[in-house]
This record gives structure tokens, C-alpha cells and sequence, in this order.
């Protein structure tokens, strides 16, 4: 397989259609989801620093952890690629004006319109796996270095090259033929694609195994400090979700994560992953 379709923007077409299709804006609050929305804002706060920075969140489609972090007093300017995320973003800033968003911006993670050294803290929550090419990926870490300031942080979220293995066993996606085929592939090479169009297996994105991202991370220039697993293996153990709801439980399981998020043996059971970086002082 080639390494990558060569779109004409930062997404391929089938990637716009399925977020046309398919509700970006609703995904977090639900089912096993919740769990990576819990972690990532957890590790977010544990490396922010403190408000009022100012945050660039690139690729951050309708505005989720943007959003909360205006309300936490931070200046944040988001970028995405699709239009529909653009306009969902700025209808939930529109939605809090006690704390909007300081811009909403259509974009490509690849080359943006920010000043040098412009800001403390920059978030790829999406745009590692839209760009399957690894020059792509790396061209869009550099920019992150180049924008934010000396000491900043860089958060790069991907997904591991086993989240389809794992998601198919606990859906049971395997009872349809055709997902055999595009989870082999993941587990080969990371060029995750659809040929089915089925949106529960995703769109053309790439996989990363948990080894990869300390190398891209330093060719653009920044220095590795971490590659944590967000949600760990309990987005895959149904009784963890089904009891997310009890707060109690929920806290237990979050401090279990924390005690295993850097455990090598473990990443690649995460269906997301975050890499910490920062740019040398």
C-alpha cells in the first residue's frame, strides 16, 4: 500500500464526508468515549500552564476542550480543517459568552497564520492521525514548536496501532468479513482505511505503534518528555463503562490509569495515545 492518498487539503475526501456524516460534536459524551474525554482533560491540566495562557488548539474540531478551557480562563484560538467542525466551534463558543473563544479558524496544522513564540501551550488532539504521511506529521509538529515559546508544552494526541484489534473484539465487529481485512492492515503498517464506508471503522488516518512518536517528536525539533496512554485498556472492559457514571468507581479507575499510563507493556492497549513535548527554553 502507498503511504498515503494525496489530498488536495489536510483532509482526504472520504475523511470530509465522514465528518459530515458522522456527529464529531456528540462523540465524547458518550459510552466508552467518556473515558478519553476524563484522561485528556486530566492530562491536560497536569501540564497547562496556568490561565490566562495562551492556547493553541489545532485541529480541534467542534470545539470540545477549547470550549472548556475558555471557561477555565484561557485564551484559545482554534484551528480545524473541515468547515462543519469550524462552524460548530464557533456556534459552542457563541453558545458561552461569558468565556468565548479568542478566534475560530479554518486551517491546516501544517502551515499556520500564528506569530513565532505566540504561545504556552499548543494541542494536536486530532491532527497526528489525519496526516498519513510521516513528513506530514512531522511538518506539523514543527510548526507547533515554531509557535509555541521557549519552555512551552506540546500535546500531540494519536491512536494506537492496535485500537481496531481491540474495538473489534469488544463491538464485535469481526462477525462483518470485511473488517478482518482493515484491521491486518492496521496491525502491518499503521495506513488505516475504510474501503467499506461503514463509519464505526473510522476513515483513512493512520495508526501509530507506541515507539513512533518519541522519534517524530524530536525530528521537529522538540524534546520527548512522555508518551502516555490515555485511556489504557479500560475503554475495552465493558464493566468500566457501564458504571462511568458512578463517581466513586470512575475516580478508582482514573487513579489506576495514572499508575499505568507510562507502562511500555501496556501503551499499545490504548486506543489514544499523548505525547508530551516541549521546546527548549
Amino acid at each position: 500500500m502507498p503511504d498515503s492518498p494525496k489530498p488536495t487539503g489536510p483532509l482526504p475526501d472520504e475523511a470530509v464526508q465522514h465528518y459530515a456524516d458522522f456527529s464529531e460534536a456528540r462523540r465524547l459524551s458518550t459510552g466508552a468515549n467518556r473515558i478519553e474525554l476524563a484522561r485528556t482533560q486530566e492530562l491536560i491540566m497536569r501540564y497547562a500552564p496556568p490561565a490566562p495562557t495562551v492556547v493553541y488548539d489545532i485541529g480541534g474540531g467542534p470545539g470540545a476542550y477549547a470550549c472548556w478551557l475558555a471557561r477555565k480562563g484561557y485564551e484559545v484560538h482554534l484551528v480545524d480543517a473541515h468547515p462543519l467542525h469550524v462552524e460548530q466551534a464557533q456556534r459552542a463558543s457563541d453558545s458561552q459568552p461569558e468565556a468565548p473563544l479568542a478566534s475560530v479558524l479554518r486551517g491546516d496544522a501544517r502551515r499556520l497564520a500564528f506569530a513565532d513564540e505566540s504561545c504556552g501551550l499548543v494541542l494536536l488532539l486530532g491532527p497526528l492521525y489525519h496526516l498519513t504521511q510521516r513528513s506530514d506529521r512531522v511538518a506539523a509538529l514543527h510548526e507547533a514548536r515554531r509557535i509555541v515559546r521557549p519552555g512551552g508544552l506540546v500535546l500531540a494526541a494519536a491512536i494506537s496501532r492496535f485500537a481496531s484489534a481491540l474495538d473489534g473484539m469488544r463491538l464485535g465487529l469481526f462477525d462483518d468479513p470485511a473488517y478482518l481485512p482493515i484491521v491486518e492492515q492496521d496491525v502491518q503498517d499503521g495506513q488505516h482505511r475504510n474501503p467499506t464506508n461503514d463509519p464505526r471503522y473510522f476513515t483513512t488516518t493512520y495508526f501509530h505503534h507506541p515507539d513512533e512518536l518519541q522519534a517524530e517528536v524530536e525530528d521537529a525539533g522538540l524534546i520527548h518528555e512522555a508518551t502516555l496512554a490515555i485511556e489504557g485498556p479500560a475503554r475495552f472492559i465493558q464493566s468500566v463503562v457501564e458504571r462511568w457514571d458512578d463517581l466513586i468507581w470512575r475516580e478508582r479507575i482514573l487513579a489506576v490509569l495514572r499508575w499505568i499510563e507510562t507502562e511500555p507493556s501496556l501503551l499499545g492497549a490504548s486506543s489514544h495515545l499523548l505525547a508530551v513535548a516541549r521546546k527548549s527554553s
